[in-house]
């Protein structure tokens, strides 16, 4: 027996192609350096080569073992062109963003830089903290000062910028290249004469090993924590009374602030902004005072909590009873039409069920299109969203009305009978500028756009009935993840 092997080999491996150099090698050489620098010069390389030359510092000091994580990261995550593709509407997508994709390294390097230059934010938060909580009694009250001030002249924000350049950026600076004398007396006098004594202040990041690096870790640490706390209380304490979850509670809340906007839109130019701007500004920080806290406090737990209950109580009572909702499902009519075609035998045969009429003057039929739909009356289906509330579909026996509506001309109605729509035969070009109503003349009787028919008498091509059903709208479930 003869056996037959395959002539190729190793189909997976391109087949090495020889190429004798001849009298257009040169060319053929210019040719092709000019397409490689033509491709290191594109867009997409030049931008690869920027991404890559900015990770080469932080990846060239990554040890084996960085390395090889990134690489296993690299294998598990999806890769997010591909995940893009899912989901069109997410906007954080790089479809939309043109920033570079998640990497170990990148992320690590990032990282390290944001913690030795966030230093700076930490020192302005716990200012405010000192401040707002009456750390130094003087300086919240200064603050208080310049806010009463600027509550009662508001032309004075504008100065705000500057006093801060000059007060905290510029007076500091001076103050650090010409220090004031290092005795302590109170006889001593600062003198702004004479040349700087010490080298200017600049802002450098911190260092990995040192202190300054650590605290920002912490701070950066309990930041997270911080911020994840406020989410979670925020989420749980507004969330669950406007996303709708308790429908009456979400429409009295809805009704509360459209009626107070509705007043605030015509009313708002009565009211007295700055005193309460004032009054609001003075009640926020004093609250921030300890002393006033606990009485807050002692206040809420004697007062207050007993009568929560009673104040919820009353207000569930007023929702049940003024407001309403109708927990019924929306139910809507859809419609379906039969389509028949007149054979070449003179008799109509079943063509098509489809979501339009196909009349004369339809768009479709004018372009030459056929008509779309389904052949068969179970593959209609309902409208994405809906599910079928009746069993069966009915025949509209008002074909008229669904004519009338649709304005729909050069068609013979049948009111009896399978309320069959057919298109009009026209025999002559006067007959049908009579049925579409063409006539202009001012002695002229302008007949109606459609006729009533018995389905006797000559007809056109295509005939149609229109069949409705009633739909219900579908819940639905809340997404996983």
């Amino acid at each position: 027996m003869v056996e037959y092997t395959d002539a190729v080999v190793n189909r997976d491996e391109p087949i090495p192609v020889i190429q004798l150099p001849g009298r257009d090698a040169a060319s053929s050489d210019s040719d092709s350096k000019r397409q490689r620098i033509k491709d290191t010069l594109s867009g997409s390389k030049l931008k690869h080569k920027l991404q890559d030359a900015a990770l080469g510092k932080s990846e060239s000091n990554n040890s084996l073992q960085d390395r090889l994580f990134a690489k296993l990261l690299q294998q598990v995550i999806p890769i997010e062109d591909m995940a893009d593709g899912l989901d069109a509407t997410d906007k954080r997508s790089t479809r939309y963003i043109g920033r570079p994709g998640f990497s170990l390294p990148l992320m690590t390097n990032n990282f390290r830089r944001f913690n030795a230059r966030i230093g700076v934010v930490f020192v302005f938060q716990n200012r405010l903290i000192r401040l707002f909580s009456w750390r130094t009694p003087i300086h919240t009250m200064s603050f208080l000062a310049v806010y009463t001030f600027v509550c009662l002249n508001p032309y004075l924000l504008t100065i705000l910028p500057i006093a801060v350049m000059l007060l905290f950026i510029l007076v500091p600076a001076f103050l650090v290249r010409h220090p004031p004398p290092s005795t302590g007396l109170l006889t001593d006098s600062y003198s702004i004469h004479g040349p700087p004594l010490a080298p200017a202040a600049t802002v450098k990041p911190a260092g990995e090993m040192s202190k300054d690096f650590f605290r920002n870790m912490r701070d950066l640490q309990n930041s997270m924590d911080d911020f994840s706390k406020l989410h979670d209380n925020v989420v749980s304490l507004i969330v669950p009374s406007t996303n709708f979850s308790n429908e009456p509670l979400s429409s009295t809340i809805f009704l509360f602030l459209f009626v107070g906007g509705c007043s605030l839109l015509i009313t708002a130019h009565l009211l007295p902004c700055r005193a309460i701007a004032l009054i609001g500004g003075w009640a926020v920080i004093f609250l921030g005072h300890p002393t006033v806290q606990d009485g807050f406090v002692t206040t809420h737990e004697e007062y207050a909590r007993p009568r929560e209950r009673q104040v919820q109580s009353w207000l569930g009572s007023w929702i049940e009873r003024d407001i309403l909702l109708d927990d019924a499902p929306e139910i809507r009519e859809v419609e379906i039409f039969e389509l028949q075609r007149r054979s070449a035998n003179n008799e109509w045969e079943g063509w098509i069920f489809s979501p339009s009429p196909y009349d004369p003057l339809s768009s479709g039929r004018i372009a030459g299109e056929r008509p779309k739909g389904t052949r068969f009356f179970e593959d209609v289906r309902a409208p994405s969203g809906w599910l079928w509330y009746d069993k069966k579909w009915t025949l509209d026996l008002l074909s008229r009305d669904w004519v009338e509506e649709r304005m729909i001309t050069g068609v013979e109605v049948e009111t009896e009978g399978e309320r069959w729509v057919y298109d009009i035969m026209y025999d002559t070009e006067g007959s049908a500028e009579m049925a579409f109503g063409a006539s202009k003349g001012k002695g002229r009787e302008k007949r109606k756009d459609w006729e009533e028919s018995n389905g006797l008498g000559k007809t056109g091509e295509w005939r149609r009935r229109r069949w409705v059903r009633t739909v219900r709208r579908r819940s639905i479930s809340a997404k996983k993840g």
